[in-house]
């Protein structure tokens, strides 16, 4: 794949491993894969009592943008409920190009993404099975 993809700021948000592993009592726990590309990302979760994320990990095997949007997502999810886990979600739509408008950071740092439409899910996977654990 074009290194035009694998820029600092995207290598950095992988490296950084934000919320890796797994949760010891996970209130929640989902799982989501992606059969074209074979990534697998599980996202544990504790909620309070409003729906409001206290905690999260995640496990992800796949690719370094995965492993990316992951340690991004876990770095801004702690005290969102899920209107605000939709909001993040809008964020990295914009930052792939499938929203109007600029990405916030950590989501800018996926721009150029939005070049290589069969990767974009890789940066979703992570929003989808948080998604799926707050149903």
């Amino acid at each position: 794949m074009s290194d035009e993809l694998y820029q600092e700021k995207i290598v950095a948000l992988a490296k950084a491993k934000t919320g890796a592993g797994k949760l010891a009592a996970p209130t929640r726990s989902a799982r989501r894969d992606n059969p074209l590309c074979g990534d697998r990302v599980v996202i544990d979760v504790t909620l309070d009592g409003q729906g409001r994320i206290t905690g999260i990990g995640h496990q992800v095997r796949g690719c370094l943008l995965c492993q990316a949007s992951a340690s991004a997502l876990a770095s801004l999810a702690v005290g969102k409920d899920a209107a605000g886990i939709a909001d993040i979600r809008h964020d990295a739509e914009r930052a792939i190009g499938r929203e109007q408008g600029a990405a916030a950071e950590p989501y800018a740092a996926f721009a150029p993404v939005a070049a290589h439409k069969s990767r974009q899910e890789c940066v979703l996977l992570p929003l989808e099975a948080l998604k799926d654990a707050l149903a």
